[in-house]
């Protein structure tokens, strides 16, 4: 894996973090701390130190207010989401969907509105309506 795709990777403890500014920004460091230390328990130097990872990866960007630091995604949802399905993709099915949508139709748990939905999104990728 390129070492720059590495460190951006965003780890679980840090979508943790990023769930809590994507839901709610600008936020500062000592609201993501209290969400997190109830759901988490993680102290106020967890919380500090992944968003101060998150910034160094180029997922958050922050400005100080006074002796506040408030917090902005540097990314949406969407691309971290886009940007860790490729990663993974690359890392478990050498980059291969095929692979992968098989194994989730044959052991994901599927309901039916999700097999509508698959089927939907085949048939307009082929062009199909």
């Amino acid at each position: 894996m390129p070492e720059e795709t590495k460190s951006r990777r965003i780890t679980d403890a840090e979508w943790d973090v990023m769930d809590v500014v994507w839901d709610d920004h600008p936020i500062a460091a000592q609201d993501v701390s209290k969400r997190l230390e109830r759901s988490r328990g993680w102290t106020e130097t967890t919380v500090k130190t992944l968003l101060s990872r998150l910034v160094q990866k180029g997922a958050l960007e922050f400005e100080r207010v006074g002796k506040r630091f408030l917090y902005e995604p540097a990314i949406s949802r969407q691309q971290a989401i886009t940007r860790e399905s490729r990663t993974f993709l690359d890392r478990v099915f050498r980059g291969e969907a095929s692979p992968l949508l098989s194994h989730f139709v044959k052991h994901g748990k599927l309901s039916s509105q999700e097999i509508v939905e698959l089927r939907k999104l085949l048939d307009e990728r082929e062009g199909r309506k």
